[in-house]
């Protein structure tokens, strides 16, 4: 019994501290401040590449949560001819992966500071029901991360990001920017238009991640194809140390959570 209760009074606070302080590290990396800017959010340029194709290339710009520069060379598989395309200068990309994840972060710091050294625990299922609601946020924070939005590619071609670049891309050419695990990506798909004669039983696709050629979607009252897809990526060694950070509460959490389970199991079925 006195074991219990110092690990309801002493020991939950400790291990509250250590999670409050890696997630406060893991909060900060989706913010890097600018050195000497004040809180200013410094900016990152990335390099876009993929193993065995040269067909897309680029430099993408990151500031915290926002692209707010992107460079890209597109080569056409047909006629290699090559495209250029960069973001307009009053134009920013919001990548709402890396906002909402943030947002859980700061979240579950929240839960963990609503109780200071001062507060006194009264039983273990309190305990859990705040680790329960932690585990939640940086659940929810990790697969914002590892889990990319599935989207249809009528959803992409009027997502707006087409509206962001100059010269305007050609209307058979579809972008999408999105984050995967510690990575960011690019697709490009190139597309071409469908002949009425030759849309008989054809299945439209629906919503993914990654759409694969042969895909076939309506838009703007045309029926298009995907001829080809290229998929480019980054390492942004940020956020493989945030998923790193949500690792490690996570289990620091589960810990905790078993510790207060034996204790429990303990009264449940200790013999009078």
């Amino acid at each position: 019994e006195e074991e219990f209760k110092w690990l309801l009074q002493e020991e939950v606070h400790v291990v509250l501290k250590q999670l409050q302080d890696i997630l406060k590290e893991a909060s900060q990396r989706f913010a890097l401040p600018a050195s000497g800017l004040g809180g200013a959010v410094k900016q990152e340029n990335f390099v876009l590449s993929t193993s065995g194709t040269d067909q897309v290339k680029g430099v993408l710009t990151l500031q915290g949560d926002a692209l707010c520069q992107a460079d890209v060379n597109l080569k056409m598989p047909r006629t290699n001819q090559l495209l250029h395309f960069t973001f307009r200068e009053d134009k920013q990309w919001k990548l709402q992966q890396i906002q909402d994840a943030r947002n859980h972060v700061n979240q579950a710091i929240y839960l963990l500071m609503n109780r200071d050294v001062n507060y006194q625990f009264k039983t273990g299922s309190e305990v859990l029901k705040l680790m329960d609601a932690v585990m939640l946020q940086l659940s929810r924070a990790r697969n914002r991360l590892t889990t990319p939005a599935t989207l249809t590619l009528p959803e992409i071609a009027s997502s707006g990001l087409a509206k962001m670049f100059t010269p305007a891309l050609p209307p058979d050419i579809l972008v999408n920017f999105y984050i995967n695990l510690n990575k960011l990506c690019l697709t490009v798909y190139q597309l071409h238009v469908l002949q009425p004669s030759t849309t008989k039983n054809v299945k439209l696709a629906g919503g993914s991640i990654l759409h694969n050629p042969g895909a076939i979607f309506e838009f703007g009252n045309q029926r298009y194809e995907v001829s080809h897809v290229h998929k480019v990526e980054c390492v942004v060694p940020w956020l493989n140390d945030a998923l790193v950070f949500f690792t490690v509460s996570l289990q620091l959490c589960q810990q905790l959570k078993d510790k207060i389970s034996v204790f429990s199991s303990y009264w449940n079925y200790r013999p009078y």
